[in-house]
Parts: C-alpha cells; structure tokens; sequence
C-alpha cells in the first residue's frame, strides 16, 4: 500500500538509527548522520513540509529502531460498533492510541476507552495484529503495528474526553466518516465479520 519512496525513507532513517547507536567510529556516525539527513530531505521533498519539522517527528528518536504499536479498542452494544469523534480530524475511530510503557495492551485498550468514552471495560480478546502499511491507511511517517483488542463494557456512561468530543454506537449498514489514520473501512468490515464468526482466529498483517 505504501509508497516506494515512503518505504525507502523509513529504511533510511532506521539504518541511520541504528548506526548512530552502535558505531563508535567517528567517519561512521558522520556517515550515519548523512543517510539520516537524506532520508528527511526525501521526506520533505515529497511532502511540502519544513526539514526541521520533519526531523523533529521522525528522525527524533535513538536507540534500536522499532515498530510503533497503536493499541484499538472493539467494543458492541447490540450489534453496534462504538466509535468515538476525534477532535483532530472531525472523523470517528475505535478508542484508541499509542501503546504505554508499563501497561499491557489490555491496560491500554482500557484506559483509552476511560479517557475517550467514559465507558469501563475490561479486554477480552485479541482480533487481530495489522501492519498499518498493509491497509490503505494514509502515509504515515512511523512503521505502525495496530492490536484490536475486544472489550466488554462494565460500567461507566458515554462522554468525550479531551481529544474526542462525542461518543456513539454504529451499525455496519450506518457507519459515520471514518479517521482513515485509525481505522479503514475495511478493518471496519473485518471486526463486523469477527463479532458474526467469534470462533475465527486472530488476524495477521
């Protein structure tokens, strides 16, 4: 789904990562640099945006370069999907965002369903593990895992948090304008189909 120049871009910059990590020769971390500073000048020709503005999104971080994991929650209520509006877009996604350190998934789909919804829930099952390049998400800088995790509401009543500013349940045949950064129509379609075949094994990739 992705782009060949986006793709090249990444790898760039996780070579460029990695190199500055582990080299202790100073000719090869100047080298290292120069592959990082190639992949942001790739980046921001393609793009339109300032270097500095993209070096301080993706080439900010150190250490071994990793995949982001983007934790959603899947949550029905007589055969409707909840779904919350993000303030960012003005589009409706899962409950969701990025993973903490310290908290496990099914802490996380939790928490971001507490903060987003108001709803309590507990996590009951895995859907599925979706590499975000594989499904037409649009561009993204960062090399994405997204872990469905179904939950179960227990309490709790519907209420926008501070990046959403409403909460509702959907029908598949009545689904809103999705935040196509979070979740695809196609995703959509796949949790749908999970909740009619709950025997189905967990989706990869």
């Amino acid at each position: 789904m992705e782009s060949k120049w986006l793709q090249w871009a990444k790898q760039l910059q996780s070579i460029a990562q990695a190199g500055l990590t582990y080299s202790k020769d100073v000719y090869d971390l100047e080298r290292f640099e120069l592959i990082r500073e190639i992949s942001v000048e790739m980046l921001s020709y393609q793009t339109g945006i300032d270097k500095t503005r993209i070096k301080d999104l993706f080439a900010n971080e150190t250490g071994y370069a990793t995949p982001k994991v983007d934790i959603r929650a899947v949550i029905f209520q007589d055969n409707k999907l909840l779904m919350v509006r993000e303030n960012a877009d003005g589009d409706w996604a899962l409950p969701g965002g990025w993973a903490d350190i310290g908290l496990t998934p099914s802490e996380v789909a939790v928490k971001e369903v507490k903060e987003e919804s108001g709803f309590d829930v507990k996590a009951v099952k895995l859907l599925g593990v979706l590499d975000k390049k594989c499904h037409p998400h649009p561009p993204s800088l960062y090399h994405v895992y997204k872990m469905f995790i179904q939950c179960e509401i227990i309490g709790g009543e519907p209420m926008q948090g501070i990046e959403t500013n409403a909460v509702a349940f959907f029908s598949e045949n009545e689904l809103p304008s999705l935040s196509k950064a979070r979740n695809t129509q196609s995703q959509i379609e796949w949790i749908f189909k999970s909740l009619n075949n709950p025997q189905e094994l967990v989706y990869l990739d």
